[in-house]
């Protein structure tokens, strides 16, 4: 399942991802991942969690970003939680990037049994159709 929460800059988003970061921490028999761009998570996740700076592996765009996730899935079956804070700026705020990005995560999702919440800062007026597809 992949859930979309998005908003201007200030709307709590990233407050909300890591409520749900440590929730998932407390109820996962599994191992929970957190992409971020840059390193301002660190203070606020708890430890139990892997914790990944896009930028030091080189992800920039929607198909590194898929790439990344892809690749992670494929070699540990034990991710039951998947988060990824400010993904449209990973995708260089770059809104069909992004889209095609959900489009092959979406594909991805149906074959993976991953909860998959993904943070961008647009406003939700702004959203694309596939965005919307995601927002819940």
């Amino acid at each position: 399942m992949i859930r979309l929460i998005v908003g201007t800059k200030g709307t709590g988003k990233t407050k909300t991802l890591i409520g749900l970061v440590n929730d998932a921490l407390a109820s996962s028999k599994g191992s929970v991942v957190c992409i971020e761009k840059g390193d301002k998570l660190r203070y606020d996740i708890n430890y139990r969690c892997r914790l990944i700076d896009s930028e030091a592996y080189h992800v920039s765009d929607g198909r590194s970003l898929y790439g990344f996730i892809a690749g992670m899935l494929a070699s540990n079956h034990d991710i039951t939680d998947l988060f990824i804070d400010s993904a449209l700026k990973i995708c260089r705020d770059d809104t069909a990037d992004f889209d095609g990005f959900l489009e092959k995560l979406g594909v991805l999702d149906r074959s993976v049994d991953v909860n998959i919440v993904i943070t961008a800062s647009i406003d939700p007026s702004a959203a694309t159709e596939k965005m919307k597809e995601y927002i819940k």
